[in-house]
């Protein structure tokens, strides 16, 4: 029982907080404060004042709090699989939406005038990436990656997800200081 009321508490701001974690926190005070009683309004702007302190989207990181205090390190992954679920199933019903309606000639116009956009951010992305890289590892450690990346991936033929499990090891092994 304590699994399904944490997951209300956290799936009904979901739903009803348009705007994004933020403007839930007032409802998801509402669930956890007044309604099942988990914590007092101190302990509330504590939890709030931790999930503002750290990165990330704060409903999800208060939602795995709050779980898990009441049930949990399964208590944490219904806490936070509640909040990103209702932006989860609006994402699907959208893309049912759009892959019904993608011969639509006003759907390939919004797909082209979207392509442009994602390739911009990506390549902006791209670049904060290898600045930083460059900034942080060095040159030497930035160029090697690269070229070997570039290899494995282009000439090898080799998946993309081990060439960046690689990545991490070789960052954990050679640039962990």
């Amino acid at each position: 029982m304590i699994y399904w009321q944490i997951f209300l508490a956290f799936f009904i701001p979901g739903i009803l907080g348009y705007g994004g974690g933020p403007a839930s926190i007032p409802l998801v005070e509402h669930e956890v404060v007044d309604k099942y009683g988990w914590l007092t309004v101190n302990e509330f702007g504590e939890v709030l004042a931790i999930g503002n302190a750290l990165p990330g989207p704060i409903a999800t990181k208060m939602a795995g709090y709050i779980g898990y205090m009441e049930g949990g390190i399964l208590g944490s992954i219904v806490g936070v699989f509640a909040t990103v679920a209702p932006s989860l199933i609006l994402m699907i019903v959208l893309l049912q939406i759009l892959y019904k309606h993608k011969e639509s000639p006003k759907v390939q116009a919004l797909t082209n005038l979207i392509k442009p956009t994602i390739s911009v951010l990506l390549g902006v992305m791209t670049y904060q990436f290898f600045r930083n890289s460059f900034l942080d590892a060095g040159w030497i450690h930035t160029l090697l990656l690269i070229a070997v990346s570039f290899i494995l991936l282009e000439k090898l033929k080799i998946r993309p997800a081990f060439i960046i499990v690689g990545a991490l090891c070789y960052g954990a092994i050679f640039l962990s200081y």
